[in-house]
């Protein structure tokens, strides 16, 4: 209804402008019409037929002016619209932007998080990398019965090497027997020395692992029975010497999976290492014991130390003995000299007495002294 059909005198003209001004044209036609035949009714009709042709001139007039007032209102309607709109329009494009800006902030730094995550993957698939081959190497080592057996003896020599003192422990010492345990701990006082041995039969262990069950477990854990009950009997008859070392020794077991499926599932093979006064240790266990032995080796030399801390306590006593005497003496010395700085004060004041006595005399001419004065002298 707003939209300008054509423009008339620089306005446009809307629909709604057009129909108003059919509808006026047509009334007048219809009253042009109603005059014309009034007129030929009579001349006297004439005089009445101008004025109502004045009056719809008139009417044509007022509406005509209120469509003009109606066109300038709808004109400023369409105004505040299209500026409403526009408005609108700007405000929603930049909630638009600011949306857009911060999704793009959000996808930025999801892609950022995204990066330090597989930045993170990417690190833990190497460090799982090089675990394999770690894992692999230390099969190989496994493998191998010497390397195996330089393997646990290493993880004992750290254990023990950061346990105890250096001169407290020795490998590959050699016994009165000739016999060489992989290391003997050094007790204080001429005390016997601990064996420990590094040696395991993994072999056994192995193939009861590699078993299936059945006939092949049954023989796989006989045999490792039978290994490491041997194993136990050669710690307590190579290295159980009265005297020279304690009446129980260790053997290392590198491993505390191991450690605690012998006590679990072997509970024969452990009780046999308690009659043959053998300890079988894990590492956690050796580390336990390599501290209570650091203890004990600490509470050694402070004993050891003893002596001389007591003579060094006896001579105190006598060099606080002596300052105490020094100090009597002094007590006395100062003592005398108080009295005599006493005795000098009372000296003092009767000298000063009797300057204040002579001040106060008057003499006579001669010089020769009144008898009051002489009284006083005299009683001097």
């Amino acid at each position: 209804m707003q939209t300008a059909l054509f423009d008339l005198a620089g306005h446009p003209v809307t629909l709604l402008e057009a129909a108003l001004a059919g509808a006026a044209l047509l009334i007048l036609i219809l009253l042009i019409a109603v005059l014309a035949g009034r007129r030929r009714a009579g001349e006297f009709a004439e005089d009445a037929a101008e004025e109502r042709l004045a009056e719809v001139m008139r009417m044509q007039s007022e509406m005509a002016g209120r469509m003009n007032a109606m066109a300038e209102l709808l004109a400023r309607r369409q105004s505040d619209l299209v500026h409403g709109l526009s408005e609108r329009m700007d405000m929603l494009g930049h909630r638009i932007g600011q949306s857009m800006t911060e999704q793009a902030r959000s996808a930025h730094a999801d892609l950022s998080r995204l990066n330090e995550r597989l930045a993170v993957i990417d690190t833990a698939q190497k460090n799982l990398t090089e675990l394999s081959s770690q894992v692999v190497g230390l099969q190989a080592i496994l493998a191998n019965k010497q390397t195996r057996g330089a393997f646990g003896q290493a993880r004992m020599e750290a254990i023990v090497q950061d346990g105890l003192p250096r001169g407290r422990y020795a490998f590959q010492a050699t016994l009165s027997n000739g016999n060489r345990p992989d290391c003997v701990v050094e007790f204080p006082n001429g005390a016997p020395r601990l064996v420990i041995d590094a040696k395991f039969p993994l072999e056994g262990w192995n193939a009861i692992r590699a078993s299936e069950g059945g006939e092949f477990m049954r023989g796989a854990e006989a045999q490792f029975r039978r290994d490491i009950g041997k194993h136990l009997k050669d710690i307590a008859e190579r290295y159980l010497i009265p005297g020279e070392t304690q009446d129980t020794a260790f053997m290392f077991v590198p491993s505390e999976s191991i450690f605690s499926s012998i006590h679990e599932r072997f509970e024969d093979v452990v009780q046999q290492a308690h009659r043959l006064r053998v300890v079988i240790v894990s590492p956690s266990l050796l580390l336990l014991s390599i501290q209570v032995i650091q203890s004990i080796l600490r509470d050694a030399d402070m004993r050891a130390q003893a002596h001389l801390i007591q003579n060094e306590v006896m001579k105190l006593i006598e060099d606080v003995g002596r300052l105490d005497d020094r100090v009597a003496k002094l007590q006395t010395h100062f003592g005398q000299a108080s009295r005599d700085i006493e005795d000098i004060l009372v000296s003092t004041r009767k000298v000063k007495s009797r300057g204040e006595r002579i001040g106060a005399l008057e003499l006579a001419e001669d010089d020769a002294p009144l008898p009051a004065q002489r009284d006083l002298l005299a009683g001097e």
